[in-house]
């Protein structure tokens, strides 16, 4: 019993060396500490940075600075740069790249300005150690990231152009330090220049060129392999990491361009990209905030007035150099003054970069000890800031978001959205289920519903059976992406009946069904069920064909007849296209009449969608080729029709479906019928009661003598 407790003892000497109680040790600090602080209104982030103050080896000494705890910190650093990068909104970001410029030359070249000075003259440094200090102020990292990820803001315009900031300003920091270091080695030569600039272009061309192709073909062939696809993730953001190192610069930049590549391919509703985010939020990016802490020393402070001193200078020349920044940034671009304090706070926190460039400078014996423990000090205060700045800014943006929402984009029907998912062939439900996944509103809380009509016969329990057997995986597909999958068996002689009733129970508003087999729509593409099911189900209905996945597309061609516009579910339907481009990083581009896509334009700027329209303009909709001329192989198509007897329905569209489904056999197919169902008064009836009936006699007299005609020609 002795021996045990000395061995129990022994365990617990400090630092404590069990590598199984270090890691329960950590995993207890990221539990407990942003739950406690909580309570006192104290962001978490400071309560991980201040537990790695009192743990690590410059306070109560529990957990040494070593070899494992460096390759976490290492890990979760790349993970915020590579999340960084993966979440940021593509057509945002390339709609605002000027401003991500301006901005990241704004939040570059102030604190350089600022920062040289002070040092040169006031803190009495040479023009190399002045130059890399002043260089470091201009750097931040984005430690207070995970913060506006966590309230849903992370596609706000501030924080796009504060995330694309980022990378120029450490990437031209990163450069400025290797140039100094060949500077202090006397390697500052024309094959420097050479070697520096051709290594860049090599690492750029594959990470932008080779790395997107190969994750397209491994995401293609192993479609199937879930927990391959993150690995792979993972594989990639670390190679890239290397790659970057390899050609000069920070692994930080190569993990920032790994999300920036990936981007495209990895839609933010995905079960991957909620792998990627729980994984990175759970363990690795609270881990470095817990190594960050322990490069603190707080006796520093009590070493002597010049340690303080330039302590004290280098915390408020960072500070003031970054607010300085985000105040030009905010006159340049209107911003209000909440979206000028976040991006202050974005941009403020140092850490990753201001680490990497004292560490080397101090190795290399440019900078002095007082610059380092300097430094140490700026990081513990400027993440407090940071931290406390961007939640406080993020919380008001959140809100004033959600207060601001239009009427037709209302809070009420978010949280009321319901989609059902009618299943001829279980086979058939992963893609549907994925494109359900990625239309739906995280906000909603109804689940996705997935339905099957079973015949009423001796078999029918059995087949019941069957079919709940079958979904099990798929409810566990759902899961991954934090969506509730509800699952419904009904018995009914007729599928398209009981599709028509359950979406009256559950009370659904998109019902998607997929591309029927055999026969066709309303005389040749689609038989008698999906004719039926187009009548009777008035909800938005989505009839999809996906023959390959969706990181294939490039474009999404949405094709508007006349009058689309005018159905109460065409303004929801262009919510969802619009979310549909921005998980999948594709153009909209809109094939219809001007007055059409004015009224498309007028419902984005209502309901403040960010995506970019293009406009390809049809006048002729019986010329076929005129509309499908221009559609590639990538592209995918959304058509919108109309039910018979709708305000817009015209029967010249009937056959275009059916040209589309044999002429682009290889896109994505999407046929919409969105709800248009109109109480309209007495007034707005007679008001179309000369120009409606007319038409569609004309309409069926064209017809009838186009059938003639052709008897007699072949007469």
């Amino acid at each position: 019993m002795i021996e045990f407790f000395r061995h129990f003892i022994q365990e617990f000497e400090l630092p404590l060396s069990n590598p199984v109680l270090i890691f329960s040790l950590i995993l207890f600090i990221i539990l407990l500490s942003p739950i406690l602080l909580k309570k006192i209104n104290i962001p978490g982030i400071i309560g991980l940075i201040i537990s790695g103050v009192i743990i690590g080896p410059h306070g109560l000494n529990i957990l040494a600075k070593n070899s494992a705890v460096d390759l976490f910190s290492t890990i979760g650093l790349l993970y915020i740069m590579f999340i960084a990068g993966l979440e940021l909104d593509m057509n945002e970001f390339k709609a605002n790249r000027n401003k991500s410029l301006l901005f990241g030359f704004f939040t570059f070249i102030f604190p350089l300005t600022i920062g040289f000075p002070v040092c040169y003259y006031l803190l009495q440094y040479d023009f190399n150690a002045s130059f890399l200090t002043a260089s470091m102020f201009a750097t931040h990292t984005l430690v207070a990231y995970p913060i506006v990820s966590k309230l849903g803001i992370a596609k706000n315009q501030a924080v796009a152009i504060t995330v694309g900031g980022t990378i120029l300003t450490d990437t031209a920091v990163l450069i400025i330090l290797a140039v100094i270091m060949g500077s202090s080695e006397g390697n500052l030569n024309q094959a420097f220049w050479i070697k520096l600039t051709i290594s860049l272009a090599i690492f750029s061309a594959i990470m932008f060129l080779l790395i997107p192709r190969v994750a397209k073909w491994f995401f293609k062939k192993l479609e199937s392999e879930k927990h391959a696809h993150y690995i792979f993730v993972l594989s990639v953001v670390f190679f890239a990491a290397f790659l970057a190192e390899v050609a000069g610069v920070e692994p930080i930049i190569g993990a920032f361009v790994a999300g920036l590549a990936l981007n495209p391919l990895i839609p933010h509703s995905s079960a991957l990209m909620n792998r990627i985010e729980f994984i990175g939020n759970a363990l690795f990016i609270p881990f470095f905030l817990i190594s960050v802490g322990m490069l603190v020393d707080i006796s520093v402070i009590l070493s002597g007035p010049t340690a303080l001193i330039v302590a004290g200078t280098l915390s408020i020349v960072a500070i003031f150099g970054k607010w300085i920044a985000a105040f030009f940034a905010q006159i340049a671009f209107k911003y209000t003054r909440t979206e000028r304090q976040l991006i202050f706070g974005l941009s403020s926190a140092h850490a990753a970069a201001t680490l990497a460039v004292i560490l080397v400078g101090f190795k290399a014996n440019i900078l002095d000890e007082n610059i380092l423990n300097g430094t140490i000090i700026l990081i513990l205060i400027t993440c407090i800031i940071a931290s406390f700045a961007t939640e406080k800014a993020a919380k008001k943006i959140a809100i004033c978001e959600e207060e601001v929402s239009p009427q037709d984009a209302s809070k009420d029907q978010i949280l009321d959205e319901h989609i059902l998912i009618p299943l001829a062939k279980t086979s058939a439900t992963e893609p549907l289920l994925d494109f359900a996944l990625l239309i739906k509103d995280k906000k909603s809380a109804n689940p996705v519903t997935l339905l099957t009509i079973v015949p009423n016969n001796d078999q029918a329990e059995i087949n019941i059976l069957k079919y709940k057997k079958a979904v099990d995986k798929f409810v566990i597909q759902g899961s991954a992406s934090e969506i509730k999958i509800n699952t419904i068996a009904r018995i009914d002689h007729n599928p398209a009946s009981g599709i028509a009733r359950t979406s009256k129970e559950i009370m659904s508003d998109i019902v998607i069904i997929g591309w029927p087999r055999k026969t066709g729509f309303l005389d040749k593409i689609f038989g008698e069920n999906v004719d039926s099911i187009i009548n009777n189900v008035d909800k938005n209905l989505f009839i999809c064909r996906f023959q390959k996945p969706f990181v294939e597309e490039r474009r999404l061609v949405f094709i508007c007849p006349p009058f689309s516009e005018r159905g109460i579910g065409f303004p929801p339907l262009i919510q969802k296209i619009c979310r549909l481009s921005q998980e999948l990083s594709t153009q909209i581009v809109i094939y219809g009449e001007y007055k059409t896509h004015q009224a498309i334009q007028q419902i984005a700027n209502n309901l403040k969608l960010n995506s970019k329209l293009g406009f390809k303009s049809i006048l002729d909709w019986d010329d076929f080729e005129a509309i499908s001329d221009e559609i590639k192989p990538t592209d995918l198509i959304v058509f919108n029709l109309s039910r018979k007897g709708s305000v817009s329905y015209q029967s010249i569209f009937d056959k275009l479906p059916q040209k589309f489904e044999k002429s682009f056999s290889e896109n994505n197919l999407i046929l919409v019928y969105p709800q248009d169902e109109r109480k309209e008064s007495a007034m707005d009836a007679y008001e179309d009661f000369t120009a409606t009936p007319l038409t569609k006699s004309i309409e069926a007299i064209e017809q009838i003598s186009k059938g003639l005609g052709n008897i007699l020609k072949k007469g």
